[in-house]
């Protein structure tokens, strides 16, 4: 390894600090530690809130590939199930698709996120690698140097300071890394989709064995299992609505209204255990790389749920920014670099494309707005040209699964 640009001894230091123990942060450090890079992470939340806060769950074909290739997937080999079929219930019937099938053939891996969060966390501590929970970064600082420091609030309540060679800021779109960027410095696209939706985690088995999509005129309804025993539920709701406006029984009642299941089939009913109201939003930053803070997952953009691709981005970007920082840090090579934010940005932008095509499949426009009756007839015939066109399934197959 190239010498060291930190000075030992001095402070707290580490050639890589990574803010966020997310997906990104957390195969980042296992990469890192695994190529002998000096790294810490610092996770604001504590061990169990990491490890228990439910996300996303389907794991596209290539995050699998990107953890085998690391040794990082025994858990999701061994809980995970293969998931390759959808299925959409509308006001013109209901049809299903095997994606499986379609495209390049590939499957998802229904794994839920914080078992994941959990096996990279254990992988990273069993290798010595450092980790602070409840070290809250303030901001990065000097950025434009080769010396960066990150200032920390402590669980004590005392300040730190950390001194690296470079920052790499995996910790979301409110994070300190992406309140540190000067003014100017970059290009923020945000886009409102103009949609919410009641998000549900229910004690309950799947009702269905694929991924449900519902397009109902009160709005739309999603189904997609988590494990045996656990269900994840979607509502679409007005905008600045309370998650506790709703009881169980409307719940059940709306779900089983607009996923129609007097024509299809009964739900199995359980308690909610978790919601929350998710405005569908979407945001990508410009350039990714700063100096020597570095964007990764939803620090560099962050995807509407619709087609889920926020967690798959993030282990394609950890995988990419592991490989620029090891062949800088030990070898002196930075083309990997200079180059990161372009190639990164070429698959965010293509998932934001698919995701934005999810979310005018799904939703109606709300309301009578002039132009909804317009606007529903193209959603119609999209479903239909889903339904019927081959080259069309294919493609849907390639962009569902891919990254």
């Amino acid at each position: 390894m190239m010498e060291s640009q930190i000075i030992r001894g001095v402070g707290r230091s580490a050639d890589v600090v990574v803010l966020g123990a997310g997906p990104a942060g957390l195969v980042l450090g296992n990469l890192l530690l695994a190529a002998g890079v000096d790294c810490v992470i610092l996770e604001r939340a504590t061990r169990a809130q990491l490890t228990t806060r439910a996300r996303a769950g389907f794991l596209a074909a290539n995050t699998v590939r990107v953890l085998d290739r690391h040794g990082l997937a025994e858990g999701l080999h061994r809980h995970g199930k293969e998931h390759a079929v959808c299925e959409f219930r509308t006001e013109d019937g209901r049809f299903r698709l095997d994606y499986g099938g379609l495209g390049l053939g590939e499957r998802h891996t229904v794994y839920p996120q914080h078992l994941l969060v959990a096996d990279l966390l254990t992988h990273f501590e069993e290798a010595g690698g450092q980790i602070r929970f409840g070290a809250e970064a303030q901001a990065v600082l000097d950025i434009g140097t080769s010396r960066p420091r990150v200032t920390v609030r402590e669980p004590d309540g005392r300040q730190e300071t950390w001194q690296a060679r470079y920052v790499a800021g995996c910790d979301g779109r409110h994070g300190a890394a992406r309140r540190s960027l000067p003014p100017g410095s970059f290009r923020h696209h945000r886009h409102d989709h103009g949609v919410s939706w009641l998000g549900l985690l229910a004690e309950a088995p799947p009702s269905l064995d694929a991924v449900g999509y519902a397009v109902h005129p009160r709005g739309f309804a999603g189904h997609m299992a988590r494990t045996p025993s656990v269900t994840r539920y979607y509502l679409q709701t007005e905008r600045g609505s309370a998650a506790e406006a709703w009881s169980e029984e409307q719940i059940w009642a709306e779900l089983e209204l607009r996923m129609r299941t007097a024509e299809h089939g009964p739900l199995h009913r359980g308690p909610i255990v978790q919601r929350a109201v998710v405005d569908l939003e979407s945001d990508v930053l410009e350039p990714l790389r700063h100096g020597s803070l570095i964007l990764a997952g939803d620090a560099a953009s962050l995807l509407s749920p619709s087609a889920a691709k926020g967690a798959n981005l993030a282990v394609l970007e950890a995988e990419l920014l592991a490989e620029a920082l090891v062949a800088e840090l030990r070898h002196g090579d930075g083309d990997g670099l200079a180059t990161y934010s372009e190639r990164c940005l070429r698959y965010i932008w293509r998932a934001q494309e698919f995701s934005h095509w999810m979310v005018q499949l799904l939703h109606g426009v709300p309301g009578q707005e002039a132009g909804a009756p317009f606007q529903d007839a193209l959603r119609r015939s999209r479903l239909d040209s889903l339904r019927t066109s081959r080259s069309h399934q294919d493609w849907f197959a390639e962009h569902y699964v891919g990254v």
